[in-house]
């Protein structure tokens, strides 16, 4: 287990822990998550897909799809209000986030190996 503590800034953030709870697998990236509260109460268990689609099946969320829950609520954020020149820098490096790995993924199409654990 390794604690990540990038989101550390505040006093609310300060309690939050999150936790990589898996060994790191063959790309050599963690697949599960855990966030949780001081008291221990576990928010949220974070599974990400583990391998090829094409070859175990979908198994748990891509970074594709945490980053257009970030965007949707900073989108939302910008409508109401609590929109601010933060969030909109914020949103636009989380769309070019985006479009980088749907770059990467046109890509792995392009040349037949999306899916498959093949660089």
């Amino acid at each position: 287990m390794r604690e990540i503590v990038d989101h550390r800034l505040n006093p609310a953030e300060e309690g939050i822990t999150i936790t990589a709870i898996d060994e790191a697998g063959a790309g050599g990236a963690n697949h599960q998550y855990k966030v949780a509260l001081p008291n221990g109460t576990v928010l949220v268990q974070i599974n990400f897909q583990n391998g090829p689609i094409g070859e175990v099946g979908l198994n748990g969320l891509t970074h594709e799809i945490l980053l257009a829950i970030c965007a949707d609520r900073l989108r939302s954020f910008q409508e109401g209000d609590f929109r601010c020149r933060e969030n909109a820098l914020a949103l636009t490096k989380i769309e070019e986030a985006m479009n980088w790995f749907h770059f990467r993924t046109r890509n792995r199409i392009r040349r037949g190996v999306e899916g498959k654990n093949i660089r």
